[in-house]
């Protein structure tokens, strides 16, 4: 993946963790990036001419809408909604899930694929757990990842 700065970097905000957001606050601050986090409700934001909250109403999807409307190629979107994470690739910019894993073309059909796998065998009570819980592995895998495709 060639290496450049992006424009902005959303946020799919509701669903990111504290910890991930805080990193890429801080990687705002240090390359001057503007980040947009786009939420159903009123989130903390610190103090910056270069972060801002968008809160849009609770219609369902209503945030992942706005994102695939205002989104511009070689954005980055930080979420960990797959058919969201499809939709920004159509538009050539940059998916990476909380967890550090970037989507690309070559792969997010068939991570669609397994995640709708996965929801049918939830809702037929085959397999009734998630993902892992969060941790200290996943945050710096984002950290990681994040600092590789902003440098």
């Amino acid at each position: 993946m060639p290496k450049f700065k992006p424009n902005k970097i959303w946020i799919d905000a509701d669903a990111c963790p504290k910890s991930i957001k805080e990193i890429i606050f801080k990687t705002s601050q240090r390359l001057k990036i503007k980040i947009v986090l786009v939420a159903n409700s009123y989130q903390f934001i610190p103090s910056s001419d270069l972060i801002r909250l968008i809160v849009v109403n609770n219609d369902f999807d209503a945030a992942d809408q706005h994102i695939i409307d205002e989104v511009e190629m070689h954005d980055i979107v930080i979420t960990a909604d797959i058919p969201l994470a499809a939709k920004v690739l159509e538009k050539k910019a940059i998916a990476i899930n909380p967890r550090g894993e970037v989507y690309n073309e070559n792969t997010i059909r068939s991570i669609l694929s397994m995640r709708d796998f996965m929801k049918d065998l939830r809702d037929s009570g085959i397999i009734t757990g998630g993902p892992p819980p969060f941790g200290a592995k996943d945050i710096k895998k984002f950290a990681d990842s994040l600092n590789r495709l902003t440098s």
